[in-house]
């Protein structure tokens, strides 16, 4: 009896000691639809992403399916002509067939979602359906729906009820249709950092008049500051009391701007009480660098921010560092070396230059992480 014991344990330890190097700590991947080629062409491809996944001992993909208005999944709030296209392509969902074979490989799958942007498409459902109205705006004359745009993109205003009702009933489509989906990363989900005077729609300002009775909105006022930054934490508490009443054990994340002073006073994205609240499970972090020091200052500046760096992932911009293997070795090392997971922001990027994988898959090899 003893010796069977002492065989299943060793077993036991096999497994996960085959499951990661020692002391390694957790790694995530971003996969983008609009990368080229796009995962969800072909199964071929599907495969290809998992394989890769699990020979870096990838534990996390973060799965584009939601960007400029345009869905990679069943929907009749967004457009979901690429997910038909797609559908066919793979001969079936190719989301639900990611998932399966990710996780055949012990590797989670989390539906990414860029929320309030709208990217360049000007034939959005949402724009079709509600005009320039749910727009996020500045005070400038507008003209056409092009003098709309913000950094080449047009964002919802976070401050209107339509718009949180919408995404919340498309949340609701992938809830429905993915019961075996690991988590959901709310991404852009914020205001824009542009130039940051935004928030002038009709129904934002009328519902702030409203709520602090007054006539007058001034720009420098911290009331009114205040208030759009609440219209995006309220916004994301809509979206994931949603996720949690129908899937309470799913995990919610949400992408997090940097440096600090951008997300905060910029984008009005407080993610740091989003954290400390416990609103979300976990923020990633986009440490979008390509000087070192600013990177790890950066890091440093999160962990001072949340005193628990078991709620951030660290993303590393492997798409700034395409053809500079060395320095994304470096920054990703670096990251690694805080104890936190640590994520590629994207999979398309390292199929552009296979040399930024070299080092996550000799790891794997070697055994163990180097320090």
């Amino acid at each position: 009896m003893i010796k069977r014991i002492l065989i299943l344990v060793s077993g036991i330890l096999l497994v996960f000691s085959a499951a990661a190097p020692c002391g390694e700590p957790p790694r995530a991947l971003f996969v983008s639809v609009i990368q080229d080629p796009p995962v969800f062409s072909s199964r071929e491809a599907i495969v290809k992403l998992v394989d890769f996944a699990a020979q870096a001992h990838i534990k996390t993909l973060f799965v584009q399916v939601y960007h400029g208005g345009q869905a990679w999944f069943p929907s009749k709030i967004a457009d979901d002509s690429h997910y038909e296209e797609c559908r066919k392509a793979v001969l079936g969902d190719p989301l639900d067939f990611l998932i399966k074979k990710a996780h055949a490989q012990g590797i989670q799958v989390h539906a990414w979602l860029n929320l309030m942007s709208l990217g360049s498409n000007k034939n959005a459902n949402f724009l079709k359906k509600y005009g320039t109205d749910i727009l996020t705006r500045n005070l400038k004359e507008k003209v056409k729906i092009e003098d709309f745009k913000i950094d080449g993109q047009y964002f919802l205003e976070p401050g209107d009820p339509r718009v949180r009702d919408d995404l919340t009933k498309m949340i609701e489509e992938i809830l429905r249709n993915y019961p075996d989906l690991d988590g959901i990363q709310f991404d852009y989900i914020r205001y824009p950092d542009v130039e940051p005077h935004y928030g002038y729609t009709k129904a934002n300002m009328e519902r702030f008049k409203q709520k602090t009775g007054l006539k007058i909105i001034d720009e420098k006022s911290p009331v009114w500051q205040d208030w759009r930054r609440d219209q995006v934490t309220e916004t994301l508490t809509k979206l994931v009391n949603i996720v949690r009443s129908q899937r309470p054990h799913m995990q919610v994340s949400t992408t997090g701007c940097m440096p600090y002073a951008r997300a905060y006073y910029e984008a009005y994205q407080d993610w740091a009480s989003w954290l400390s609240s416990g609103l979300v499970d976990f923020v990633t972090i986009m440490d979008y660098s390509v000087d070192l020091k600013q990177f790890e200052r950066w890091i440093t500046v999160v962990k001072e921010k949340t005193k628990d760096l078991t709620k951030v992932k660290i993303s590393v911009g492997a798409y700034k560092m395409v053809h500079m293997p060395e320095m994304f070795e470096q920054e990703y090392r670096a990251c690694e070396e805080m104890g936190t997971t640590c994520a590629v922001f994207h999979y398309g990027s390292i199929l552009e230059n296979t040399g930024l994988e070299k080092f996550l898959i000799k790891d794997t090899i070697d055994g163990n992480t180097k320090r």
